[in-house]
């Protein structure tokens, strides 16, 4: 069996057990679901009524084939709170998570990458013992206390950028970077830490290899060595690891979506989780795990197409 379809039947395997833990956890939540869709002081006609209409008296097996016959085709169902459909909510939220979460990973690769190979290629000199510094001070630093410093420099003391809030990119362009720089900076620094060492790890490993050192014999630049033969073999790691942190990435833009009152997946969250909303955070869970998987997917099958003589599956 091919490695491709190898994985992509691991990823349906790994959907199926989350479905299993999203269907039951959010049902193991204290209380009872008809009477948190009830509202208010409910009468017993009322929460029967629902829990009719909700399937809530069938068996917890029919119930999770419904749930995933559903979720199938699209139906995450109804929020109890807004009375929506809550893939409309998701989908409507999706474009400010989608937007963060992008630009935070762009400036951890710039920034991570670039920053690697500047500790790597000067190793024991001051360059490399500021990168190290700056990195450790990007993990150290908890992004709520980043965001809120952040905020008072630049957004009240330094008016420069804005505090809160978001405007589409379609609708100005200016105002969207000015609402974003913050936040992608508190999201992106932490990532950027961990790529710079990962980075930094590889490259010192590639740059001691011996193709590296046949590449110098061979007399190409320091440029050619250190760009396209040390660098391209380290991406292997820098891309596992950018597809391990994904997980972090979008626990961390909840935490910055709700500094900077962004209307992304993790206001929805919050909201939800607050207002009982069962439905909501079952189809948000589901949507960001789903996600979660398929981009982990994309990063073991683009194993091959940054380093050719990796075989796949095991064969050599």
């Amino acid at each position: 069996m091919s490695y491709p379809i190898r994985r992509a039947g691991e990823s349906l395997i790994t959907l199926f057990l989350v479905s299993v833990v999203v269907f039951a956890g959010v049902r193991a939540l204290p209380g009872d679901t008809a009477t948190a869709l009830a509202g208010e002081e409910p009468t017993p006609e009322a929460i029967a009524q629902i829990r009719e209409s909700y399937g809530l008296d069938d068996n917890i097996v029919v119930q999770y084939a419904r749930y995933v016959r559903h979720a199938a085709t699209g139906d995450l169902g109804v929020s109890s709170r807004t009375g929506l459909p809550v893939l409309d909510s998701v989908m409507e939220a999706l474009p400010v998570t989608l937007e963060l979460s992008a630009l935070a990973l762009l400036l951890a690769v710039v920034v991570g990458v670039g920053a690697g190979v500047v500790a790597a290629v000067r190793r024991g000199r001051p360059e490399e013992w500021l990168v190290n510094a700056v990195a450790l001070l990007g993990l150290s630093v908890p992004a709520f206390w980043l965001g809120i410093v952040l905020v008072l420099a630049f957004a009240i003391a330094v008016p420069v950028f804005a505090a809160s809030g978001f405007v589409p990119f379609g609708v100005d362009p200016m105002e969207n970077l000015r609402h974003m720089v913050l936040p992608v900076i508190v999201l992106g620094s932490g990532l950027a830490a961990v790529v710079m060492r990962q980075t930094r790890a590889a490259m010192l490993g590639s740059l001691s290899a011996d193709y590296v050192r046949t590449a110098r014999a061979k007399g190409l630049s320091r440029r050619q060595v250190i760009m396209g033969h040390a660098l391209r073999n380290s991406l292997v790691t820098v891309v596992t690891v950018l597809g391990l942190q994904l997980g972090h990435l979008i626990s961390g833009a909840v935490v910055t979506e709700q500094i900077f009152v962004l209307p992304g997946f993790g206001k929805l969250t919050i909201d939800a989780v607050f207002s009982r909303d069962y439905a909501m955070v079952q189809g948000v869970v589901l949507f960001t795990s789903t996600a979660y998987i398929v981009v982990n997917l994309l990063v073991d099958l683009a194993y091959s197409v940054i380093d050719p003589r990796i075989r796949l599956g095991g064969v050599q």
